[in-house]
């Protein structure tokens, strides 16, 4: 199914086909990965199987962002604004994305859930094993991961602020003055010459955007590596699990959503 994956990229980058179509396949697959780290974290006797497990579902996430970034360097503003996304889904987004610090609040909030699931055990002596049973060396760990996180989401915040500064800068402001003027005493025509700068001075504009879209992509998923690596593997399947499902559930629940909205429209205009 992987290569079945990768095949479809760059047969679809060939085709002229969207991402939507990969992306579709990626979430069958991804659902495929949440199914078998279910299993994992409740057989976790056999831990051979794990790291395996869990190089198997990083690998897949590997390949979801090869994909994007070829699709980003033909159409970088249709990944920067999914349509394969729902609404929901989009008020969320940062610089095409999921905010790589979101990963702790994630990590954290699943924390809270199982080491409040398993106290009693926890304080009988036990250990559980899972992402409520974090060492402090691995808090410690985790804590300047997040920092280090959030120092680079904001220099890139900040440049991705500069890039969307720049569509006022000198040579847009007076582009925009000049076909103004052509299209008032031409009645709408604007020649070859200022069509190029037009094309020139906005694709300068989509590189800038690219790269940041681009940086952003490998911060969320250096972000997931270096997570992983801090926990246990038993740990990793239930944050890999936790990962997966709140992304798969939040877009049906978006796509949904914007059906309902769809429909009340529908029937308003009737």
């Amino acid at each position: 199914m992987s290569q079945h994956l990768m095949n479809a990229s760059r047969n679809g980058l060939e085709n002229g086909e969207s991402f939507h179509k990969f992306f579709e396949q990626w979430l069958v697959e991804q659902s495929r990965d949440l199914d078998q780290l279910v299993r994992a974290s409740k057989d976790n006797s056999n831990h051979r199987i794990l790291s395996p497990l869990i190089q198997r579902v990083v690998k897949h996430y590997e390949e979801y962002y090869t994909a994007k970034s070829r699709y980003a360097n033909v159409d970088v503003l249709g990944m920067l604004h999914p349509s394969w996304r729902s609404n929901l889904e989009d008020a969320f987004l940062w610089i095409g994305g999921w905010r790589p610090s979101m990963a702790f609040h994630l990590l954290y909030s699943k924390s809270g859930i199982q080491l409040e699931a398993n106290l009693h055990e926890l304080i009988r002596g036990f250990s559980t094993g899972d992402l409520g049973d974090l060492s402090g060396s691995q808090l410690g760990r985790i804590d300047q991961l997040q920092n280090k996180t959030i120092r680079e989401e904001k220099k890139l915040s900040e440049n991705l602020a500069k890039v969307q500064e720049s569509v006022a800068d000198a040579s847009m402001v007076e582009l925009s003055n000049v076909v103004s003027e052509l299209i008032r005493e031409q009645r709408g025509q604007v020649d070859e010459a200022e069509e190029e700068k037009i094309k020139t001075n906005i694709g300068n504009k989509e590189e800038g955007l690219l790269d940041v879209l681009k940086k952003a992509d490998d911060l969320r998923l250096r972000t997931l590596k270096d997570i992983l690596r801090i926990l246990t593997p038993i740990q990793a399947v239930h944050f890999l699990i936790a990962a997966a499902e709140l992304h798969l559930r939040i877009h049906e629940w978006g796509k949904k959503k914007d059906a309902d909205v769809s429909h009340q429209n529908r029937h308003a205009r009737q």
